[in-house]
């Protein structure tokens, strides 16, 4: 008896082990490679060594005006991005869980379908209907008589350009999730709040928001960590530009590392955003989670 349950336990761990292998030789390991990397100075330009300096690199990326510039760029971002997306998903969310059951699931794929592209794709295509003189939304402005919007040229506009896109190509994702919490509601919670004569604000505001909180808190979470690992849309968008404002840090990085051959310096600014999405998730744990 103590043997069959011997195996079938051993029997648990060994399906686990391919998963665990790939997690280990993929994620873990590299994570503590970068973490020794980031304590030394390895430029691969040069004939030099790698050299231990420390923390020689955290304190060059503290002082360094392009990084803070970058991590400024990055956190207009995320203050744009995550509450409209949140709100967007949730509007989205309750009006498809309105509509009968069986016209949901094509209103479902229709909102998630964008996810599905690549970036690649989504970046080159939303480049051209972002172009200030041969784009798309340019074209329909113009002929209901407004002006060309320069929204990838210009400094005010950039970032905001980004984020709208960002919106349409993310949005389905969170909605699913919200969704599937909507659904997991029972109908009791509504049908006693109607017998009590409660408006569907006061079922929202009393009834889906607090059973909702749980799901809330981690779309909230997941999206502000996608948002700050923002790379994608800025890269192939604006390159970065105009004049460095959609410089996200995560593109500061990759410049840093793989194109001036940084690697250490490149390391330390990889930790340094690690912390700081840390640090946000576990304000945002502290502040949403259930009571």
């Amino acid at each position: 008896m103590k043997r069959k349950r011997f195996i079938n336990k051993a029997s648990g761990y060994l399906f686990l082990v391919p998963y665990l292998t790939l997690f280990t030789g993929f994620l873990i390991l590299p994570l503590i490679y970068g973490l020794g990397l980031s304590f030394f100075r390895w430029e691969m330009l040069s004939d030099a060594p790698a050299k231990l300096i420390g923390f020689e690199n955290y304190v060059e990326a503290l002082k360094d005006s392009y990084f803070w510039k970058a991590f400024f760029a990055t956190a207009r971002f995320v203050i744009m991005v995550v509450p409209s997306s949140l709100l967007l998903a949730l509007i989205v969310a309750v009006g498809i869980n309105s509509l009968p059951f069986k016209k949901q699931s094509v209103f479902r794929a229709t909102y998630f379908l964008p996810t599905l592209i690549s970036i690649s794709v989504t970046g080159i295509l939303w480049r051209w209907f972002f172009s200030s003189e041969f784009g798309l939304f340019n074209a329909y402005l113009t002929q209901i008589g407004f002006e060309k919007v320069p929204w990838i040229t210009s400094t005010s506009w950039a970032m905001k350009s980004i984020v709208f896109m960002t919106l349409w190509w993310t949005i389905g994702g969170p909605m699913v999730i919200l969704l599937a919490g909507l659904q997991n509601i029972p109908d009791h919670y509504y049908e006693a709040a109607s017998i009590d004569g409660a408006s569907g604000w006061h079922k929202f505001r009393y009834i889906t928001i607090p059973l909702l909180r749980p799901v809330l808190l981690f779309v909230i979470v997941m999206s502000t960590i996608g948002a700050f690992q923002v790379f994608g849309q800025t890269f192939m968008i604006t390159r970065g530009g105009p004049e460095l404002s959609t410089r996200v840090i995560v593109q500061y990085i990759y410049e840093t590392a793989f194109t001036k051959y940084r690697m250490g310096y490149g390391s330390a600014m990889s930790w340094l955003l690690f912390l700081v999405i840390a640090v946000f998730s576990v304000i945002q744990f502290r502040v949403l989670k259930e009571k």
